[in-house]
């Protein structure tokens, strides 16, 4: 069975950082492209960050501006989404997910985690 597990959200204070972890467990994720979402209260989900199979990148400057930093580690089958120096803004639930293609659109992914908290304030 397809699994993803995210975890390491938390509350922080702005300017803080934190690290999110994404855990493929029954399938390799070294085989995917490999998305992290967000969405806010009363928001439509938002792509953050994607990573390719050949460590490709694509982020969403408008919203991260190289704030976030997101990197696998294969042999841990996880992937990785770090947030510095953050800001109310970035408050949602964070969501990591594959697909086939190197994208930030939600509906290009097809196996989605239950989403990990985070809330930025002070």
């Amino acid at each position: 069975q397809l699994k993803l597990v995210e975890s390491g959200g938390a509350l922080a204070l702005p300017g803080g950082s934190l690290k999110l972890t994404c855990l493929g467990s029954g399938f390799l994720l070294d085989n995917y492209h490999v998305g992290w979402f967000r969405q806010a209260p009363w928001k439509e989900r938002e792509g953050v960050a994607c990573i390719g199979a050949h460590n490709r990148i694509r982020t969403n400057a408008d919203s991260v501006k190289g704030r976030f930093v997101i990197r696998r580690d294969n042999r841990k089958n996880e992937v990785y989404l770090e947030m510095n120096s953050l800001i109310p803004e970035d408050t949602g639930v964070y969501y990591c997910a594959v697909g086939r293609v190197l994208s930030l659109h939600p509906a290009d992914f097809t196996t989605w985690g239950q989403g990990t908290q985070v809330a930025v304030s002070s």
